[in-house]
């Protein structure tokens, strides 16, 4: 197969260019995630302090990658974009916004079938960050 990833789970030439870009900002995200976690890992079982910095510092660095990726996702995928949105730099319970989002789903009387759910736009502590 060609091209920079083998995990790719349909023909590489039936896939937008799009969900090829989609698909490097994932697994880049994926790596940057993990090695946070090995540097992580490492620096807590390191006994010289000078090299538990170094560690901590390139995890540090990790991060900073994982959310410039985060950052692209957000603003090239509207769904990305409102889950972010929707959790993030909020104070509340994280499960308690999705329950009240979930809650504001129920359908009106005569507007959707029994069960069917309905989306609705959830306002969030971050909407006033940005008045």
């Amino acid at each position: 197969m060609a091209g920079g990833s083998e995990s790719y789970h349909e023909p590489l030439e039936e896939l937008s260019r799009d969900t090829r870009h989609m698909h490097q900002a994932l697994v880049s995200l994926q790596e940057e995630l993990e090695a946070v976690d090995w540097y992580r890992q490492r620096a807590d079982a390191c006994a010289d302090p000078e090299l538990r910095d170094i560690l901590l510092h390139n995890m540090r660095e990790e991060i900073e990658h994982a959310c410039m990726v985060l950052e692209w996702l957000r603003r090239r995928n509207k769904d990305f974009a409102e889950h972010m949105e929707t959790y993030l730099f909020t104070q509340e319970s994280i499960v308690g916004i999705e329950e009240a989002d979930t809650a504001t789903q129920a359908p009106a009387a005569g507007s959707a079938r029994e069960g069917e759910k309905t989306l609705t736009r959830q306002f969030t502590i971050g909407d006033l960050k940005r008045s």
